[in-house]
C-alpha cells in the first residue's frame, strides 16, 4: 500500500528545481544545488555524504532554535553525532511542503513549511533537544511546522552551517494512519533516483 504522502515526499524539491533552472548566477545555482542534495541525503539517512569535504566545511556550526531553547552544534564531531542520533531515533523522514527561498553570495535564507514523522517521545517543546525513540515503534506522529532558514556558504559553495528558527505557533501534530507512515528504508528507496538525478 502506497502512503498518501509519498507523492509530496518525492516531489518536495520540485519548486526548488524550477528556481535552480531559472537562476543564472553560477554561485547561486551551486548553493541551491548543494541545499537540495543536502536535504535529500539527510532524509535518506546518508548524512556522511552530505558532511563530505566537497559539500560541507571541515568545521560546521549549527544553531537550532525552537520552543524557546537553542541547540548549538560546533564542529564536525557534534554535527555528526546529531545526525547519528536522528537516525537512531527514527526521526529523519521529513519533507518540505512550501519553499520561499532567497539566495545571494552569502548563502540562502527563507521560510519553509516542514512535515516530519516523529516518535511521540520527541514531541516536547524542543524536538531536536529531545532526540529519542519512543518505546512503541508504532507511536509515530506527523509534525507540521514552519521554520526559517539562514544557511551560510564558503567561497567553494560548501555549507558552513545551519541557522534554523521555529515558528512555534505554526505547530500541528496529528496521528497518521500507520499505513501512511513512510519508513526510513522506504524514504531512502524513494529518494535514491532524486539523489542520482543530474541537474543542469
Amino acid at each position: 500500500m502506497v502512503s498518501r504522502y509519498e507523492h509530496d515526499f518525492t516531489h518536495m524539491f520540485a519548486d526548488l528545481e524550477k528556481q535552480i533552472a531559472e537562476t543564472d548566477n553560477p554561485r547561486h545555482r551551486a548553493i541551491l544545488k548543494n541545499y537540495r542534495l543536502h536535504g535529500l541525503l539527510e532524509v535518506s539517512g546518508r548524512y556522511k555524504e552530505l558532511l563530505a569535504p566537497n559539500m560541507t566545511v571541515e568545521h560546521p556550526h549549527y544553531r537550532l532554535h525552537e520552543g524557546g531553547t537553542s541547540i548549538i552544534l560546533d564542529g564536525m564531531a557534534q554535527v555528526t553525532a546529531f545526525y547519528q542520533s536522528l537516525v537512531e531515533a527514527n526521526a529523519l523522514v521529513m519533507w518540505v511542503n512550501k519553499h520561499d527561498i532567497a539566495v545571494n553570495d552569502h548563502g540562502f535564507a527563507g521560510e519553509v513549511e516542514f512535515s516530519a514523522f516523529m516518535p511521540g517521545a520527541m514531541l516536547g517543546e524542543s524536538v531536536f533537544g529531545s532526540v529519542q525513540a519512543g518505546d512503541d515503534p508504532h507511536d509515530i506522529y506527523l509534525l507540521k511546522r514552519t521554520l526559517a532558514f539562514v544557511w551560510p556558504y564558503d567561497e567553494r559553495c560548501r555549507l558552513i552551517g545551519e541557522h534554523v528558527y521555529e515558528d512555534t505557533a505554526s505547530r500541528e501534530i496529528t496521528k497518521p494512519d500507520p499505513a501512511d507512515v513512510i519508513t526510513a528504508e522506504r524514504a531512502a528507496e524513494l529518494l535514491a533516483p532524486e539523489i542520482a538525478k543530474e541537474l543542469p
